[in-house]
């Protein structure tokens, strides 16, 4: 008899394996086929992470996938440990798990100042603005212990914490709600090679439309959007992958430059 998917003994598995710094050499037991499955392993693993969260990453599922799962776009929590200030010109080191999966993607970031009413599941991109207090750049490290996580589709990228290893947090873009989106370019380069291009742009419907996604997703789950979230919009150059020891920058043009850093991770210390 095949075993039957467990989001309990997944989310201790890739909880465990975070916490040891260790690379998964498989999924542990059967996959979850579905993104409900996804997010029952993502829930439990919230519970058992020694940590607040501090805002949600946006992802996009594939087109072949979307039309599979029902969804365009998926969801993973960022903990506040692993949110990261960049400083003007220095750069930011990042941990990944060496021997499962590491990349960098330039991101637009909204800092939310307001919560979302509770029971509000029906969102328009106007009363999802409203929530917002600023627009940041930034850099999502994706990572996760499992080389594979990408290859084996969206449900299991959902059920590790949506592929997030933390947030690089860059300055704040102001003026933003004057400007269009097609004036925030940026482009991704790895150790002097130029790997992406892209800006607010490449996200489709603009980062506003994903800000709208996360919203009504959350309150679905019973966790609305609170002040202070920060809500990583998604991928604008591309998902680029990255070894311990490589370095990044992305260029927001005037808006900003971040450079970060691939470290080889090590088992955080104790509660934050």
């Amino acid at each position: 008899m095949t075993a039957a998917y467990s989001p309990a003994d997944a989310a201790a598995a890739f909880v465990a394996a975070r916490r040891a710094a260790h690379f998964l050499p498989g999924y542990p037991g059967p996959a979850p086929i579905d993104l409900a499955q996804g997010y029952a392993a993502q829930e439990v693993a919230i519970g058992l992470w020694p940590d607040r969260i501090a805002g949600w990453k946006i992802g996009r599922i594939p087109p072949d996938w979307e039309e599979t799962l029902g969804e365009p776009r998926l969801a993973g929590p960022i903990f506040a440990r692993n949110v990261w200030l960049a400083e003007s010109g220095a750069v930011t080191p990042f941990p990944t798990f060496v021997g499962g999966f590491a990349a960098v993607e330039a991101e637009y970031v909204f800092r939310l100042s307001a919560d979302a009413p509770a029971g509000k599941v029906s969102w328009t991109e106007d009363e999802a603005a409203d929530l917002v207090g600023a627009l940041h750049i930034g850099i999502e490290p994706a990572g996760s212990p499992l080389a594979t996580i990408n290859d084996l589709g969206p449900p299991v990228v959902v059920s590790d914490f949506g592929n997030n290893a933390g947030l690089i947090l860059g300055p704040e873009i102001t003026g933003w709600r004057a400007r269009g989106w097609d004036s925030m370019r940026c482009e991704t380069i790895i150790d002097g090679t130029r790997v992406g291009v892209g800006g607010a742009p490449s996200i489709p419907g603009g980062p506003l439309s994903a800000l709208r996604f996360l919203a009504s997703h959350l309150a679905a789950r019973g966790r609305p959007l609170k002040s202070g979230d920060l809500v990583s919009t998604g991928a604008t150059t591309g998902i680029h992958d990255i070894v311990a020891g490589q370095t990044a920058k992305v260029d927001f043009g005037p808006d900003g430059v971040l450079h970060c850093r691939a470290v080889p991770a090590t088992p955080p210390d104790g509660p934050p």
